[in-house]
């Protein structure tokens, strides 16, 4: 029997499934709001492309990857990372753009792009630039699109800061954080009457104090705080105290111009506020030796349970200052001869402080000093005390007398003085106030 050859036409070959990602972006968020903006066109349009190319296995895939208010400048998309990541995870074939600056205006960042597609066998297509990346024309047609594209972005940039710098001139506002003692009307900075006083009080602080940590402490006392509520610190004063704004004027890359809104602190509250800060914190201190308090004034007593009294000489134009007996005082007869008639100022307080500072390490303190603290802050941990305690050791010679009068009153109890030497009491409420002036301890849950 003869077989004959079948005549049935063939099948055709199965098209593979090409997984297609649209990806639209905009720079900023301008119209989006609108019904049909500029993100549902560059989709429309890249939609309408993958359907003409549904012969060859073009399908869209379920997700949208649309980033508004995002410059091309950046990797840093929302949208963009999680097509990334859907790339890295192999669940696309194909990326879409309506253009190829939608996707980066950076050659650099495009070329790392460009290389997780290629690890993962992912094209690109831009559907108003014809090319694919597969070819080398295509990326040669890449290279030079995107060289325009950062050309483009640059051109741009320098606009904006010419932009900048020529309304900055004309002492306009260009946006930002806005001031404590300012509100934003119409673009414009307007003065905050209730904010204002205490703008102006920073300064006097500062200028009656010449102290950045003085200045906070005052004004914690009186309840000063920023715009959101929160307590001022070092780092706020120091800030306003730089702000030209507060004068009236507008800074640009080292030039002063004068500013179209009002300001709040006085020209000479201002220029005193500067005189002071052209001195080092040290050197401060240093000019204000002489005005020293008595550090132990109340704290330090006899072994008959009197305390001895601030007082002082001068010899050959030199101050000398001391602590005396009340028997000395008083002239009273018959004083034990046990008892000190008078000891330096200088001496017993510096070891006053040299042993303070040496308890203040000991583990002991550290853990009371944590377990009083807690009482405050709950969430506080030992290593955070710890780490503030350590902290006042270096900072101590950087403060000025009448801030390390306040820490020795805080923190000394009691201290007796005999022919054996000084006894020194502390008070572990004062170590945990101590460490939240540090600003370590976190407030209360």
């Amino acid at each position: 029997m003869t077989r004959r050859a079948s005549t049935a036409p063939a099948m055709p070959a199965t098209t593979k499934k090409l997984r297609c990602a649209i990806y639209t972006r905009k720079s900023t968020d301008e119209g989006l709001d609108k019904e049909f903006n500029t993100l549902d066109a560059q989709r429309a349009a890249c939609e309408a492309y993958i359907t003409s190319q549904r012969a060859e296995g073009w399908v869209l895939v379920r997700d949208h990857y649309d980033d508004g208010g995002y410059s091309g400048g950046t990797l840093e998309r929302p949208a963009l990372k999680r097509l990334m990541a859907d790339i890295e995870q192999d669940r696309i074939d194909c990326i879409l753009v309506y253009k190829i600056d939608r996707l980066s205006r950076s050659l650099m960042d495009f070329a790392k792009l460009v290389e997780v597609m290629d690890a993962h066998g992912v094209t690109f297509v831009s559907i108003t630039q014809s090319f694919n990346t597969t070819t080398s024309m295509g990326r040669l047609t890449l290279n030079i699109l995107l060289s325009f594209a950062q050309y483009e972005r640059e051109i741009i940039g320098e606009r904006i800061r010419d932009k900048v710098a020529a309304s900055k001139a004309r002492g306009m506002w260009m946006g930002g954080k806005v001031p404590l003692g300012y509100d934003v009307v119409a673009r414009k900075l307007i003065v905050n009457e209730a904010e204002a006083p205490r703008v102006r009080r920073v300064f006097e602080l500062f200028v009656e104090s010449g102290s950045g940590v003085e200045t906070v402490r005052r004004l914690h006392a009186e309840g000063a705080a920023s715009k959101t509520g929160r307590p001022l610190n070092k780092g706020d004063v120091y800030k306003l105290l730089n702000n030209r704004t507060y004068v009236g004027e507008v800074e640009h890359k080292g030039q002063v111009f004068p500013g179209e809104h009002q300001g709040i602190v006085p020209r000479e509250l201002w220029d005193r506020a500067h005189a002071v800060l052209q001195v080092s914190p040290r050197v401060r201190a240093n000019q204000n030796r002489q005005h020293a308090p008595a550090l132990l004034k109340g704290l330090i007593y006899g072994l008959d349970g009197r305390a001895l009294s601030p007082a002082h000489s001068r010899k050959d134009g030199r101050l000398y200052r001391y602590y005396v007996a009340q028997q000395v005082l008083k002239a009273e007869p018959d004083m034990d001869s046990a008892l000190i008639r008078r000891v330096s100022a200088a001496q017993i307080e510096t070891a006053v402080v040299e042993q303070v500072r040496a308890l203040l390490r000991q583990p002991e303190v550290v853990v009371g000093t944590w377990l009083a603290a807690r009482a405050e802050a709950p969430d506080v941990t030992e290593r955070e005390v710890r780490e503030a305690l350590d902290r006042l050791d270096p900072m101590w010679g950087e403060l000025f007398p009448a801030e390390q009068a306040r820490i020795v009153q805080s923190l000394v109890e009691r201290v007796v003085v005999g022919p054996a030497g000084a006894d020194i009491r502390l008070r572990v409420e004062g170590l945990a106030g101590l460490v939240r002036d540090l600003g370590i301890a976190r407030a209360a849950a």
